[in-house]
């Protein structure tokens, strides 16, 4: 069984569709949805389908937390409720539920950590710009040679985790959000021998709601990747720890 965790905030236009769609390509699922108290009534969508159908949980949280902290908050729910399988979408449905058999797939075919990945053959984007999707790689290409990575996708937020090698994982320990924690925790899968599977995937832009991308979220991803090349060959963080 596969629990997945979702994190949520003001994706009403999206949320029901996308877990029945989930629910319709894969019946042995648990979906568990983070919400950081969304005032467009997410959760209140969600706690609607919950008393109608087992498999769907809902974790409300009463302010805006942010989004590494709820995918932390929803994978260390499925790992008290003994899930074998577990890892993470978004709720926009850039992510498409039809690639979800493929990465569990993977899993069962002995990888450790399955990604569903853009930059591999057969795997792409669809609906942005040429500028975005050339700032998408050369990001990449960047996190790649700074930090040794083999890994094509290293900012892909769809993934499952086998459960012993979650487990092995200090994701909790992570300081940090968006694009920062998606990388990092793919460093550290790798530095922990941890076998990656990149399963390609077709990214498409959102199909409703406001993207979360902001400065903000770019500027800390950059810092971040600084902060970890000089601890990844000095031991020590320049300013605050990524890492406690």
């Amino acid at each position: 069984m596969v629990w997945l965790i979702i994190p949520t905030y003001n994706e009403s236009e999206n949320i029901k569709a996308l877990v029945l769609e989930i629910l319709r390509v894969m019946a042995d699922v648990r979906i568990v949805v983070v919400d950081d108290n969304s005032p467009d009534g997410t959760a209140d969508i969600v706690a609607g389908m919950a008393q109608n159908d087992g498999r769907i949980h809902l974790i409300l949280r009463l302010e805006k937390l942010g989004y590494a902290t709820a995918i932390v908050t929803g994978l260390r729910y499925a790992l008290d409720h003994r899930a074998e399988f577990l890892g993470h979408m978004d709720a926009d449905f850039s992510h498409d539920p039809k690639w979800l058999p493929e990465l569990l797939q993977a899993l069962q075919g002995g990888a450790d950590v399955a990604l569903g990945s853009r930059y591999v053959p057969k795997g792409g984007v669809k609906g942005w710009s040429f500028f975005r999707q050339a700032l998408s790689q050369g990001a990449n290409l960047l996190v790649r040679t700074l930090l040794g990575l083999s890994v094509r996708d290293c900012t892909s937020g769809f993934r499952l985790y086998r459960r012993e090698a979650l487990k092995r994982l200090p994701l909790e320990r992570l300081r940090l959000e968006g694009y920062g924690f998606l990388y990092l925790s793919t460093a550290l899968a790798v530095w922990n021998g941890l076998s990656v599977a990149e399963v390609p995937i077709v990214f498409t832009e959102r199909r409703q709601g406001k993207s979360k991308l902001s400065r903000r979220i770019v500027r800390e991803a950059a810092v971040a990747l600084v902060k970890t090349f000089v601890w990844r060959h000095t031991g020590r963080w320049l300013g605050r720890p990524l890492m406690e």
